[in-house]
Parts: structure tokens; C-alpha cells; sequence
């Protein structure tokens, strides 16, 4: 019989030593038959496996959305984002990698893909967006599926942001809600430790301003961007650029990851620790959510604390980057693990406070985007500069 297997929940030591042949699916979304699944994959081991059955499918994080319902993004900007997936597993030596994805669409994925029905309420999102929805700041997780060292899963960053997003939405409903976490970004460096996936920082952007477009044809006007993952920052920047010029009248946004604003440094530097450099990436603080969050996930007697970074006045590393010079060496140059940090001193005690900063701090910037919106429109609406210009009216998107 066929068994299958959480990709995300391994660390990149365990994904190192799957066998390359061992089939990977992507899904799009859940409710798959797993039976037909595990056939599909059979006919295609081309010699490579027993066609009967019995050996393990590795599944990855599912795309939430982007594809039916009330999110469709257009096919070919999916498409690509799913051959990235596809592509940086292959890099990583994995010979059978496929898009598992609902029946009668086509992502030009070719042999890739393998497509079956899905059951009703588990397609995609389904989330009915209403009027009453308008209004409030649509928040927007994206995490990744990447190594964290020798003793965290690749889910990190997912589970963490996915933790404060939620968490938001539940804090204040009336202001904001939250969309399903997207478990894939950017990882310039996966090429360093197995396992990392990696969209493409084109087809990762292009994704992203497609769903914005989308939500603002449905009335949306104001956006959070929330990253778990410090590779995707850069690139939701240039998301937010681009969308704010496409649509005049919205509210797109984004910060550096999160405890990175005055109050979350605060809440970090009175909490933590590690000195200088133990918060980095798999570190006292990614460490300290994971055992909060899901400690049976977390292998503490495997943990390597790495804090030699190659530091200089203008360049060095902790949670918040600082410094005049930005720069993107090779990972092997300063972790030999994986780990940038003291993943050692982490406590599930401070998750659980960095938890509630977290929420607190993308709280107290919601209301940043909502004042920030009321009060452009209020100035646009009274005919400020070339907003009052009528021969020549700004764009109303």
C-alpha cells in the first residue's frame, strides 16, 4: 500500500537523504482521491518503481487558491509560479516532481502535471467575498517551505506567519481579514541546503499583483502583505510599487517581516537571550515560535548554534538587518548547518510573548492603512492638485 509523507515537516537533513527517485506532488489545494493519486503516480514510474504500489509519496504544502472560486488568478501566472516549484525540486536532484491540480484547467506544466477531481468544499478558497467585507485590510500571509537548520521543519516560516495572521484577524474581525497562508516565496540561496523550494522572483511578483488585480475588481482597495520569510521582502516590495501605480485608489502595503517595527524591536530586545547575531534565521527567535506553536516539530538536541557571521560596520547580521550595505553572499559562507542564530536559548515562553507582540504589532499597522486610505481619499475627494484637474481626471481604479 502506498504511504504518504508531510515534505514540510522534515528538516532539510531528512529531505537530504530521500531517495531522488521518491515521487514529490504539489497540489493545488486538498479533497484529492489519494487512491487514484498513488495509480497516477504508479503509471508514471516509467521503470523506476514498482508500478503496484507501496512506495511513498512525499506531499508538499497545498496553494491555497489562485485558480477557481473567488480567487482566479490568470492561469499562466499560476503556471509559472508552479514550474518554479517544479523546476527547483528537479535542481535538487528529484526526478519525479508533480503539479497535482483539479481537472479542466490547463497550467502548461505538460507531463508535470497530473489532474483529478476534487471533493466539493475542498477545491480552493472558499471564502464567499461579500460587501461586508469591503472596506477592511485584506490580510495577505506568504510563507515558504525552506530549511531551517538541522533541527526545525521547512515549514517555518508558513506556520509562523500563518500564527499571525490568524491572529490579527481575530483581534480586530470588524478591521481586517486574513487570506489562507501561501506556503512558497523566493530563495535565492536554495541551491546551498536540500529541500528549499523557489517561485523565481519574476513569476513570484507577477502572481502577486495578479491577485491584486483581482481583489480590486471585487471592491477591494487596501492590502496587507505579511512575509514569514525574509527572502520574499524584497520582492513584495516591488509588489506594493507596482500596485500602487496600477490602481491609484488603494491601499497596497508591506513591512519587513515582523517584530521589526519600534514597538516589536522593543518587545525582542526585552525578551531575548542572545546577544548580537542569535537571531538570524533558525535561531533563538524562529525557534522560540516553533515551541510555542509546534513543539512536536522542533528536535532541541539537534540544534548547532551558528553566530560567526562575517560582520562589518555597514553589514551584519540579526532579526532586524541593519547597516548601509545590502548584499546577498553565499549561505556557506557564514552557517555550515543552515542556522544563522542561538537556536539553543530559545524558550516556548518567549514564543508565546513574541506571538502576542507580533499580533499587537500588524494591529497597530492595520490602522495605520486604514487611516492612511481615509485620509487620501479625503484629500482626492476634494479636488487636491491634479485630482481636482477635470480635463484630465486621475485614474479611479
Amino acid at each position: 500500500m502506498t504511504t504518504f509523507f508531510a515534505y514540510a515537516d522534515l528538516t532539510w537533513q531528512e529531505v537530504d537523504a530521500i531517495p531522488r527517485h521518491t515521487p514529490l506532488v504539489i497540489p493545488l489545494g486538498n479533497g484529492y482521491p489519494l487512491d487514484r493519486l498513488a495509480h497516477a503516480v504508479g503509471t508514471r514510474a516509467l521503470g523506476h518503481l514498482d508500478q503496484g504500489g507501496g512506495t511513498p509519496i512525499g506531499m508538499l504544502p497545498p496553494v491555497p487558491y489562485g485558480w477557481a472560486d473567488s480567487l482566479r488568478v490568470a492561469e499562466p501566472l499560476l503556471g509559472a509560479m508552479l514550474a518554479g516549484l517544479v523546476d527547483s525540486s528537479r535542481d535538487d536532484g528529484f526526478s519525479r516532481v508533480y503539479a497535482l491540480t483539479p481537472q479542466g484547467i490547463d497550467l502548461g506544466l505538460g507531463i508535470e502535471r497530473i489532474a483529478l477531481p476534487q471533493k466539493e468544499k475542498s477545491r480552493s478558497f472558499d471564502k464567499n467575498l461579500t460587501s461586508e467585507d469591503r472596506g477592511k485590510v485584506v490580510l495577505i500571509p506568504v510563507g515558504h517551505t525552506e530549511q531551517h537548520g538541522y533541527h526545525l521543519p521547512m515549514s517555518v516560516d508558513t506556520l509562523i506567519i500563518e500564527a499571525i495572521s490568524q491572529g490579527v484577524a481575530r483581534r480586530i474581525p470588524d478591521q481586517a481579514f486574513t487570506l489562507p497562508v501561501m506556503p512558497y516565496g523566493v530563495s535565492t540561496h536554495r541551491s546551498s541546503f536540500a529541500g528549499t523550494l523557489n517561485v523565481g522572483g519574476r513569476a513570484f511578483e507577477d502572481f502577486w499583483l495578479g491577485l491584486v488585480d483581482v481583489l480590486v475588481a471585487q471592491g477591494f482597495d487596501r492590502f496587507f502583505f505579511l512575509s514569514g520569510h525574509g527572502g520574499n521582502c524584497s520582492f513584495l516590495t516591488n509588489v506594493v510599487k507596482y500596485a500602487g501605480e496600477r490602481h491609484r485608489r488603494i491601499f497596497c502595503a508591506t513591512t519587513f517581516l515582523y517584530l521589526s517595527s519600534q514597538q516589536g524591536v522593543a518587545a525582542l530586545e526585552k525578551h531575548r537571550r542572545s546577544t548580537q547575531g542569535g537571531m538570524g534565521h533558525a535561531c533563538e527567535l524562529e525557534t522560540s515560535f516553533m515551541l510555542h506553536l509546534r513543539p512536536d516539530l522542533v528536535f532541541m538536541e539537534r540544534v548547532v548554534d551558528e553566530t560567526d557571521f562575517i560582520a562589518t560596520p555597514s553589514y551584519s547580521m540579526d532579526w532586524v538587518e541593519t547597516g548601509a550595505l545590502i548584499a546577498n553572499p553565499p549561505w556557506d559562507d557564514d552557517t555550515k548547518t543552515g542556522a544563522y542564530g542561538a537556536g539553543s536559548l530559545a524558550t516556548a515562553e518567549n514564543g508565546k510573548i513574541w506571538l502576542e507582540a507580533a499580533i499587537a504589532e500588524k494591529v497597530a499597522q492595520v490602522t495605520e492603512i486604514h487611516e492612511q486610505h481615509r485620509r487620501r481619499e479625503a484629500r482626492r475627494n476634494s479636488g487636491y492638485g491634479l485630482w481636482g484637474n477635470a480635463a484630465s481626471p486621475p485614474s479611479t481604479e
